[in-house]
């Protein structure tokens, strides 16, 4: 039975990434995961393990979000559909080779680091804004398998859903960016599904998993957090067609600052 403090945290945290993720097309792992290292550290979770499962948590509650995010999305007509199938190829590849390999290899301690230098400086180029060359264009079917491999990958070290990838990518080779966000929303599904298959697999008989855990995945924050974000992610979607989102990432970007400090002190601590 889970205290209801920690339902309530949960359930908060879940309503504030589920409209994060429809309102930027980022999956949330990257509010989630700074969060959930700290309330799975103070259930005596090793801080190595409690890195893992946070990460691997939070990419679970993306399949949820994304579904909700997208539906949103796709009745507005804005997501561009003949990328997803591209990039998906590569996504669901890199997404496996990161979460069933790489991911159960690394030191806890690492990834932490990772996540903080890698969420920073999606947090700069958030807050820089910087506008593509304006002839730059998508680029061919190969070269979206690969773009896609690289953000399964990546997303699957941090947990995220890999907005904080393909968003500047898309927006880089002149998607406009509400099409791009809608875009990375509907790539949040095959990104979160992909990953969370390898997270289950390679979770298995690791020692100090705390109770109803499956894998590196613990399900009653899974529970807690995914239903309260489908009901917020329409929310983000909706307002991300009418809210001045450049302004709004400026101050995301911010926040992202200061949790990437967390988890950066969190790493180096923990060696």
């Amino acid at each position: 039975m889970l205290d209801p403090i920690l339902i309530i945290e949960l359930g908060v945290l879940g309503l504030a990434t589920g409209f994060l993720a429809g309102l930027l097309g980022i999956g949330g792992g990257m509010l989630l995961v700074p969060f959930m290292t700290y309330i799975l550290g103070a259930r005596q979770v090793p801080p190595d393990l409690a890195v893992k499962m946070a990460i691997a948590t939070s990419m679970a509650t993306i399949m949820f979000t994304s579904i909700s995010s997208v539906r949103a999305h796709h009745q507005r007509g804005a997501v561009r559909w003949e990328i997803v199938k591209r990039l998906a190829l590569g996504i669901v590849l890199g997404g496996f080779t990161a979460s069933l390999g790489v991911f159960a290899l690394l030191k806890g301690s690492f990834l932490a680091i990772f996540f903080a230098l890698f969420v920073s400086f999606s947090a700069t180029q958030m807050f820089l804004d910087k506008k593509p060359v304006p002839s730059r264009q998508m680029p061919g079917g190969t070269g979206q398998v690969a773009a896609g491999g690289v953000i399964g990958f990546l997303s699957g070290l941090v947990g995220a859903g890999g907005g904080f990838v393909s968003v500047p990518f898309m927006t880089w080779c002149n998607v406009p960016i509400h099409n791009a966000v809608a875009t990375s929303a509907a790539l949040g599904f095959p990104i979160a599904l992909a990953n969370v298959v390898g997270y289950v697999i390679g979770g298995q008989g690791v020692v100090g998993l705390p109770s109803a855990s499956l894998g590196y995945v613990w399900l009653p924050a899974l529970a807690v957090i995914a239903t309260c974000s489908v009901l917020t992610a329409p929310l983000g979607a909706k307002a991300a067609h009418s809210l001045p989102v450049k302004q709004l990432k400026r101050v995301f970007a911010s926040l992202l600052f200061g949790l990437a400090a967390y988890m950066l002190w969190k790493g180096i601590a923990a060696f």
